[in-house]
């Protein structure tokens, strides 16, 4: 099924600790996992904020090990908006995923700049493995009383500038019914995504901690 964020004119569908820090060994060293992500218009890093948003980071981390990532194309950009990815491979078809899991769009993580989050179709419930990346201050994409938002789970932390370059490229139609427009016309191919060591951690320092109402 196609993902989309639901944008808040356009009828489309896309889609750390408790007390707002992030956890850290002793010595400084952070405990919340990071993940480097390579591709071929440059590589960036995120952090994952398991205190906050545990499920979606377990599924997330799961498709990371096995490789599921490996060879996955951003498939949606909209400049000033979102970065989307993780669910087509090179040949724009869509890869088998895990069953879909639980919202937690209500754990106080704002969809921010640079924050990340899972993709899901209007179904609120349907998240599986394509996820997006704000290239600005998108909170019309958190929840509210009367509606489900769209769960952030993570947050770039080195390399924003590439997901920034990554989200000036130009778009069109793309190879699959489904991907009318927004596609980038010169694919963009995520070529490894891996979790980084202890020691590798210590050289990624979140510049700020994660936003919150």
């Amino acid at each position: 099924m196609k993902k989309f964020l639901l944008l808040p004119i356009l009828a489309i569908t896309l889609f750390t600790s408790a007390n707002g820090q992030d956890e850290t060994e002793a010595g400084g060293a952070p405990t919340d996992p990071q993940v480097a992500i390579e591709t071929s218009a440059g590589n960036f890093v995120i952090e994952l904020f398991s205190g906050r948003a545990p499920l979606t980071v377990n599924n997330f981390l799961q498709y990371v090990n096995s490789g599921f990532y490996n060879g996955t194309v951003f498939h949606r950009i909209v400049e000033g908006f979102v970065v989307q990815g993780g669910g087509y491979d090179g040949d724009y078809q869509l890869k088998t995923t895990r069953p879909d899991i639980p919202n937690e769009s209500g754990n106080g993580l704002n969809n921010r700049r640079g924050f990340v989050a899972m993709a899901r179709s209007g179904e609120p419930h349907s998240a599986n493995s394509q996820f997006y990346i704000n290239l600005a201050d998108n909170l019309p994409l958190d929840p509210r009383p009367t509606r489900w938002g769209y769960a952030v789970f993570g947050k770039v932390i080195s390399g924003m500038e590439v997901v920034d370059e990554i989200g000036y490229r130009a778009t069109g139609a793309g190879p699959a019914p489904e991907l009318v427009k927004d596609v980038p016309k010169e694919p963009i191919i995520i070529t490894k995504v891996s979790v980084l060591s202890a020691a590798e951690r210590m050289k990624s320092i979140p510049d700020e901690t994660p936003a919150t109402d």
